[in-house]
């Protein structure tokens, strides 16, 4: 990923686009009915890239409806941009799969931070362009299983040793910051990049415009965006502008 960019989440919970605040399943606000409207929303704005996560599938519930929706956002993105997707991958089959369906790039968390082996059979099997690895934090400790176990493990060494299996680009959220409009951790994120050598895209907190050009300045690869924009605090052209 040679040029920054900017993400649109879409993120999906029982078939609807939300939005959880520090990731917690009871502080959920509902934007759409319809993912794939909210793809074409973003499309039309010119997004490259959409990051769709399914959230039923990151907290271990019934996703059924997520994968219908997601393969509805995959036919609206076809030909206009590229999908990256993630939530509930703990499995190489589950990671292959969403590849083989069309998604550009899987994310993963739990699967990248409990089986190493099967992380670096997924790199050498499609590419490390193809697969990114969610470093997801909460006080300087990597979370795993839908942000609620601790996976004992710093983030920077964790990070360093992603980079060691072959690993080329991370998304770094700061959990406490995720949905609160809090602004992005970017010196962390800066920090993982200089350190281990990655593509960091940041996630967690965007606020505003200045985020997302404090970000690219910090020589990140990119950042999710989210409430914020769902909220109106600017729109998705503008940030592309940034």
């Amino acid at each position: 990923m040679s040029d920054f960019t900017v993400f649109p989440a879409i993120d999906i919970r029982q078939g609807r686009v939300v939005r959880l605040a520090q990731g917690d399943a009871a502080r959920e606000t509902i934007y759409a009915a319809d993912p794939a409207g909210t793809a074409r929303r973003w499309l039309d704005a010119g997004a490259a890239w959409l990051h769709v996560v399914n959230l039923d599938g990151a907290l271990e519930q019934p996703d059924a409806l997520n994968h219908r929706a997601l393969a509805d956002v995959l036919a609206q993105a076809q030909g206009r941009a590229r999908v990256q997707f993630g939530g509930g991958l703990r499995s190489l089959p589950a990671a292959a799969l969403a590849l083989e369906m069309g998604v550009s790039r899987v994310v993963l968390g739990t699967l990248a931070a409990q089986d190493p082996a099967s992380l670096q059979l997924l790199l050498r099997r499609f590419g490390p362009a193809a697969v990114a690895v969610g470093v997801d934090a909460r006080g300087g400790q990597v979370q795993v299983s839908g942000w609620t176990r601790a996976a004992e493990q710093d983030v920077l060494p964790f990070c360093l040793g992603l980079k060691q299996l072959g690993v080329e680009t991370v998304i770094y959220t700061d959990i406490a910051r995720d949905g609160l409009e809090t602004g992005v951790d970017v010196g962390t994120a800066r920090q993982i990049a200089s350190l281990c050598q990655l593509e960091v895209i940041a996630s967690g907190g965007a606020a505003g415009l200045s985020d997302i050009r404090s970000a690219r300045q910090a020589g990140l690869a990119g950042v999710i965006v989210g409430r914020a924009l769902y909220e109106g605090r600017f729109q998705l052209a503008e940030a592309l502008s940034c």
